[in-house]
């Protein structure tokens, strides 16, 4: 086998010199190299905000989607939307480890994963796209996947579903981020609250923020609010457009009695949400960015522009112990994971 680097730059076609992740193609022919681990891929799990743009560009239509799909794959050898820049992740069956990593991994072959780094680097071939589920972001595929000695998974829990832990581990860095920045008594709201993230990342919050905190879900429908209502891991419920950032002030303002929020986290798998978050932060309170449609350049100037002096996060799909951490909010409420399988799963 020939010898691979850990962070897969051996695979990158095009510009030489950058990552797997931010180059325009990268190979995706399944010899594996030494440092490599080939996957017999099950389901990919496309990111919302990409799934979102790719269903809206085929009009909703099926067919148009896979060829979508597909075109994105053959041209770039990974599944990274070229409007968004996002993927995704995938659950498979490890087929094959490379030499070097045989002592070095507690994988092996047979064992089933969810890989927890973006279809954005991953090296991908699609064969057939078996099935797609519009409602969910998930596509049943016959094909294969290269995970790198860099890349981080998780093995799937006997006690969880398949689907249900695919979807979850999709969006666990929302949650466990969650729990990393938000403090007892904190007033956070949560935009977009209603979506795969936002639920885990409300649940996490109303934990920590305790009966002294105050958590805002708010999401666009009334219909989601009474949802997520019944669950009761929210103080305040509100319904609004978060591309409108004067509405979500003005209702943040009245809910907060003026004195606006510690923590702002945006969920919103579309564009245009980042003045939202920024105005309903209070000074020297901190945003945390998760969505993918998140645009740096109009968070940085959209903040300079209204003299806001917040922390800004850039939504880091990874921390440390991120998988048990969601997967384990499906364990301690029932009721949760009751919603999130008939939604998600």
């Amino acid at each position: 086998m020939k010898k691979g680097n850990p962070f897969g730059t051996h695979r990158v076609i095009e510009p030489k010199g950058v990552l797997p992740q931010p180059a325009v193609k990268i190979d995706n022919t399944m010899k594996i190299y030494d440092n490599e681990i080939l996957i017999n891929v099950q389901t990919l799990n496309i990111d919302s905000a990409s799934f979102t743009q790719i269903a809206d560009q085929a009009c909703g239509d099926v067919e148009k989607i896979k060829e979508i799909m597909k075109s994105i794959v053959a041209e770039r050898g990974k599944h990274q939307n070229p409007v968004t820049g996002s993927g995704g992740m995938l659950i498979g069956t490890v087929e094959e480890i490379g030499s070097s990593l045989a002592d070095k991994t507690d994988l092996k072959v047979g064992d089933k994963i969810a890989t927890l780094v973006s279809l954005s680097l991953t090296p991908l071939l699609i064969d057939d796209i078996i099935e797609v589920r519009k409602d969910i972001d998930q596509v049943d595929i016959k094909g294969k996947a290269i995970l790198f000695e860099s890349g981080i998974y998780a093995k799937l829990p006997s006690d969880i579903p398949e689907n249900l832990a695919l979807s979850v581990l999709d969006v666990a860095g929302a949650p466990a981020q969650t729990a990393k920045l938000v403090k007892e008594g904190d007033t956070v709201l949560v935009l977009g609250a209603a979506g795969k993230s936002g639920i885990l990342c409300l649940y996490e919050a109303k934990k920590i923020a305790g009966p002294k905190g105050k958590v805002i879900c708010m999401a666009h429908r009334e219909s989601s609010l009474d949802t997520v209502r019944k669950l009761g891991i929210a103080d305040v419920y509100i319904a609004g457009d978060a591309t409108n950032a004067i509405e979500v002030y003005e209702k943040v303002m009245e809910a907060t009695d003026g004195h606006l929020c510690d923590l702002v986290i945006s969920c919103v798998s579309r564009p245009n949400c980042e003045m939202a978050a920024i105005l309903a932060t209070k000074d020297e309170g901190t945003v945390y960015f998760f969505s993918m449609a998140t645009s740096f350049t109009k968070a940085a100037l959209g903040a300079e522009g209204v003299g806001k002096d917040v922390n800004m996060i850039i939504g880091n799909g990874y921390t440390k112990g991120h998988a048990d951490t969601a997967l384990q909010i499906m364990r301690e409420s029932k009721a949760l994971s009751d919603l999130y399988t008939k939604l998600y799963a």
